[in-house]
C-alpha cells in the first residue's frame, strides 16, 4: 500500500508516451460525455443527499 510520502513505483513515470495515451484517452472521454457527463455528477449528487436527509430526517423522527 502506498503513502502520502511513498506514493509507490508509479509516481514518477518515465514515460512520456504512456502519459501522453492516458491523457488522449481522458481527452476523448471528456469531449464525448461533456455537458451530460456533468449532468450525471450533479444529479448522483443530488440523490446522494436526498438518500441522507432521508436517513436524518428518519432518525429524527424515531427520537
Amino acid at each position: 500500500m502506498t503513502d502520502f510520502f511513498n506514493p509507490g513505483p508509479h509516481a514518477n513515470s518515465t514515460d512520456p508516451g504512456g502519459h501522453k495515451a492516458n491523457h488522449d484517452v481522458n481527452a476523448q472521454k471528456y469531449h464525448t460525455e461533456g455537458p451530460p457527463g456533468l449532468w450525471r455528477q450533479i444529479s448522483d449528487l443530488v440523490i446522494a443527499i436526498a438518500v441522507i436527509a432521508f436517513f436524518i430526517f428518519v432518525i429524527m423522527w424515531i427520537f
